[in-house]
Parts: structure tokens; sequence; C-alpha cells
């Protein structure tokens, strides 16, 4: 029986524990503070990033994982015993990991490597991961795992609510009178994934029907169905994903346990703190 190894990256916002245990390698996005450089999942987290932010009033950079840190995750995952790899990497629209772990696999030409662009972020990807990681586990082949993950990306949706247009002003890209005006008038922008990118869908007024909004379209993407998955992702706001997954389970059923996550900086960074969102898998 093939033994299939599942590597991801940290943009995935997979919780370590969970992680571990599927056995999925998650190979980190970098935050540069300046010349100061931290390791997403070892030594800064997102409360950490804020802190920073708000003490420099600056947003850092972030890079993408070298191609060697890809090939030494790939070797890895052979030593142990891997016959094959399946890399899932964060939208290759909003990152350039993608192409570092295509390199990679161009390194080592003799194995079975399949990379994945998710065109996806956050649990969206890490779901992929994690339907993966389960198929390989339950004995699939390669191209049955690569079939699983086509389908599952199918039936994925993402969507956040911003708590502040602050931090994307510290970006550049939101104007800072306009980003003052609209938390003056309390406009929460209402995001989702399109198109492989993290992308403005509505612009509502007030948090709760920013909420309730967010409600509405996920109960279009579920048609009458459940969800099969479900993460809360929440950017240092625990308060609000433990209030928004008791409105989600009073409106619709979950086959499975719900995660809570964290954006992880490589994505909070972009988003700000305070931001609350879900990624669904509707059942079939």
């Amino acid at each position: 029986m093939n033994k299939i190894a599942v590597v991801t990256d940290t943009d995935s916002s997979l919780p370590p524990a969970i992680a571990t245990a599927y056995t999925i390698q998650q190979v980190p996005i970098t935050i540069h503070f300046g010349e100061e450089s931290y390791t997403c999942g070892v030594d800064i987290d997102d409360m950490l990033v804020f802190q920073k932010i708000d003490h420099l009033h600056r947003l850092p950079t972030t890079a993408a994982p070298a191609p060697a840190a890809f090939k030494a995750a790939f070797e890895q995952a052979f030593s142990a015993g891997a016959t094959s790899v399946v890399c899932i990497c964060v939208s290759s629209q909003v990152s350039a990991t993608y192409n570092a772990a295509v390199a990679a696999r161009e390194m080592l030409p003799e194995r079975t490597i399949t990379v994945i662009d998710s065109l996806n972020l956050s649990m969206g990807q890490g779901f992929l991961a994690l339907a993966a990681a389960e198929a390989a586990r339950d004995g699939a082949s390669h191209e049955q795992v690569l079939a699983i993950v086509e389908d599952t990306r199918q039936r994925i949706a993402v969507f956040a609510v911003l708590a502040t247009l602050k931090y994307l002003a510290l970006s550049g890209r939101v104007g800072k009178l306009a980003a003052g005006m609209a938390d003056t008038l309390n406009i929460k922008p209402l995001l989702t994934v399109r198109d492989g990118k993290l992308d403005l869908l509505e612009r509502v007024r007030t948090r709760r029907k920013a909420i309730d909004r967010m409600i509405e379209l996920t109960s279009l993407h579920l048609k009458g169905k459940g969800f099969e998955r479900l993460a809360i992702i929440h950017v240092n706001n625990p308060a609000g994903a433990r209030e928004l997954q008791e409105l989600l389970l009073a409106h619709f059923s979950c086959q499975g346990e719900v995660i809570t996550a964290g954006f992880t900086p490589g994505l909070s960074v972009h988003a700000g703190s305070g931001v609350v969102g879900l990624a669904a898998i509707a059942c079939r």
C-alpha cells in the first residue's frame, strides 16, 4: 500500500495539534519587521504580530518559503517512508509559495510529488490538506487523493468580516481618511475568496448586520444542506469566534467537530486584528 505524505504551508491556518494528528507538515511563512525576521508557528503568532504593529505603527512584510524549505520537507517525508507527496499551497494569486514548492519538486525529479495550487487560503486551504491526509490514511491511491482534494475544493466557501480598516490603511490599500470615515460610520467590509484572492464582497453597516449577512451567504453556499466541515477563523478575537460558532450551529447542522483557528501572521497582517470569519465545506 502506498504511503502518501501531505505537505502544506502555514497560511493554511491549520492548528498545530491537528496538523500533528494528521502528520501534515507545514512549511512556515516568514514575517519581516525591518531587519528582524520571525517564523510563523515558531516565534510569532497573531497576538505578537499585532503588538509589534501597534507599537511600530507600520506593517511587516511577509515572505514565501524558499524552495529549499519545501525540498527539505519533501525529503523528510520520503525519509520517513512516504512513497509520494501531495503538497497543497496557499493561492498563487496571493503568494509565491506555490512557485517555491514547484521549484522544490523539480529538484527531486525521481520522486512522485504533486504540488497543488489551492486557489484558497486559511482554512479553505487547510481543509484541502485535511481531506488529502484523511484519504491517504484510509488507503487511497495518489490519484484518488488528488480527486478527493478537487471534489472538496468545489464545496468550500470562505467568508470574513473586518473589524476595522485601520490596518488596510497602514498597508496603503485604503486611504487613511477613507478608513477613518468607514470606522466612524461603523462600516464592516465583508470578504470572500474569489479567483484565489481575498476580495471585498460587500460593505455592511454594523458588525451584527455583517455577521447576519455572512450567515445568509453561508446558507446560499450550503443549498439547504449542512456543513461537512466547519472552521471558525479569527485574528485575536476568540469571543467573536465563539459567538459566530453559536450562531452558525443554531442555523445549520455540522457532521464533524468545529475547528477554531487563528488566521496566522502570514495572512492576518493583511486583514487586521479583530477579524472573524468561517471556512465551510458543504455536504454533498
